[in-house]
């Protein structure tokens, strides 16, 4: 059986990605921090295990962006790549919009809520978090 492999990488390509296999997850973020460092209203994430992801091309800027979580991006176009904290230190989030086809995944879930700008209505269906979706009820 073939596994599956998907690609991404930044706006200027100078950062290339692979992952491999199925996301763990795949959900949209509405906290400030996702907020911030996309300049948008939420972001959306695909969770894999840390071993399934591999930089293949150009080193991205790592930095703490708040006490034990990690953001990659590329110092050189700016685009937002990827997700790391403590809390899930064997998971590597993927920004969906970076990925090569992004439509292949399907968003499953809202976490952070309770930090969501009042302007942005999605109603979608999904179950929703107002924090994490580890160990907490759906709204």
């Amino acid at each position: 059986m073939n596994e599956i492999v998907r690609e991404g990488g930044c706006l200027c390509g100078a950062i290339r990605y692979r992952v491999a296999g199925v996301p763990l997850w795949v959900a949209h973020c509405h906290c400030q921090s996702c907020r911030r460092h996309t300049g948008t209203g939420m972001t959306t994430f695909a969770g894999f295990p840390k071993s399934q992801f591999t930089i293949t091309a150009g080193t991205p800027v790592r930095r703490e962006s708040s006490p034990d979580v990690w953001r990659r991006h590329c110092g050189d176009c700016g685009s937002p790549l990827t997700y790391e904290a403590r809390r899930c230190d064997d998971e590597v989030h993927v920004y969906l919009g970076t990925l090569d086809a992004p439509a292949e995944l399907v968003p499953q879930l809202h976490v952070f809520t309770e930090e969501a700008v009042p302007w942005l209505r999605i109603e979608d269906g999904l179950p929703r978090y107002a924090r994490t979706s580890r160990g907490e009820p759906a709204t």
